[in-house]
């Protein structure tokens, strides 16, 4: 057994994983070493133990704080994936012990949240009403990295072919295209059928410039011999939505499932047009090999179940 397993094996204990994942989230000692509680030799002398073990320096003292080396970024991956499944066995043990069923972890992007996972979560709950979803809301460049370190147990939203890699698994479960929105009571719902020159002239919450989508929605603009509309707020969140289209009258572009879910309960009123923009399926990505728990079986099984009937 070499040295790099001995220590990764046996020598490593709990206290040192989180000194190396609160390093790397703080980037400075003082910070890593309020959050811990500890004084800041303690955090120094800790993190000088482990680098002795491994003979090799996993962080560096500059300007700005301190940074990983490249033995400190695979460091801190491993700590990051051991303290998830300690947490993860953790809850599951600490739910059977007081009757309840277990827990999952979910990251979901909005576009899943509403109607997808509610709905799958709904009846998860019916089947067992102590059991436990944490639900984390983001996008894909945020949420997959959590799901490889285990740290979430499976992702719902839209399926984007650059994220595809050989250790993820995914399953389309349905199609959910965009739709224009506004408040209910705007002028545009009330038209039998709305152009893009109506909406040209809005004010108007879009995705962020980076997000592919916002280049979409404009490319229809310019298909239609107009200008994108320029009294606008940038923004992904489905919050900021819903708070522009009251507070300015905006027009905004959601997925369908979603929009009229809230149509339904009063909030906006979906647009008589057709946004043609092509988009990928909502669906599942779990990590490849990963073993399920129970629950989190459970949860697929529903948010199948409830893709279905949406499909």
């Amino acid at each position: 057994m070499s040295k790099i397993d001995r220590v990764l094996r046996s020598n490593l204990k709990l206290r040192h994983l989180q000194l190396l994942v609160a390093l790397d989230q703080f980037r400075h000692v003082g910070r890593a070493a309020e959050f811990l509680s500890v004084t800041q030799p303690a955090v120094s002398k800790t993190l000088a133990e482990v680098e002795r073990m491994l003979d090799t320096p996993l962080f560096e003292r500059g300007p700005r704080g301190t940074e990983p080396t490249a033995a400190g970024v695979s460091l801190v991956r491993f700590a990051r994936s051991v303290l998830a499944g300690f947490e993860r066995t953790r809850d599951e043990i600490a739910a059977e012990a007081s009757g309840a069923r277990g827990r999952t972890s979910v990251g979901a992007m909005v576009v899943a949240t509403p109607v997808l996972l509610a709905q799958a979560v709904e009846r998860l709950k019916g089947r067992s009403a102590q059991t436990t979803v944490l639900v984390e809301e983001g996008d894909l460049t945020r949420l997959l990295p959590k799901l490889r370190l285990g740290e979430l147990d499976l992702f719902v939203g839209r399926l984007e072919p650059g994220y595809a890699a050989p250790d993820l698994e995914t399953e389309a479960l349905y199609e959910d295209p965009m739709v224009a929105v506004v408040q209910a009571g705007h002028p545009l719902a009330r038209k039998r059928q709305v152009h893009w020159a109506d909406i040209a002239g809005q004010p108007c919450v879009l995705p962020p410039p980076w997000a592919s989508l916002r280049v979409k929605l404009e490319q229809q603009f310019f298909a239609h011999g107009l200008h994108p509309p320029a009294d606008i707020v940038e923004s992904a969140s489905f919050l900021s939505q819903i708070t522009f289209l009251h507070q300015r009258g905006a027009v905004a572009f959601m997925a369908r499932t979603v929009a009229r879910h809230f149509a339904q309960q009063g909030l906006l009123a979906v647009l008589r047009l057709t946004v043609p923009v092509e988009l990928p399926p909502v669906g599942l990505i779990t990590l490849r090999g990963q073993p399920m728990t129970p629950v989190t079986q459970g949860l697929l099984e529903c948010l199948r179940e409830v893709g279905g009937s949406i499909r």
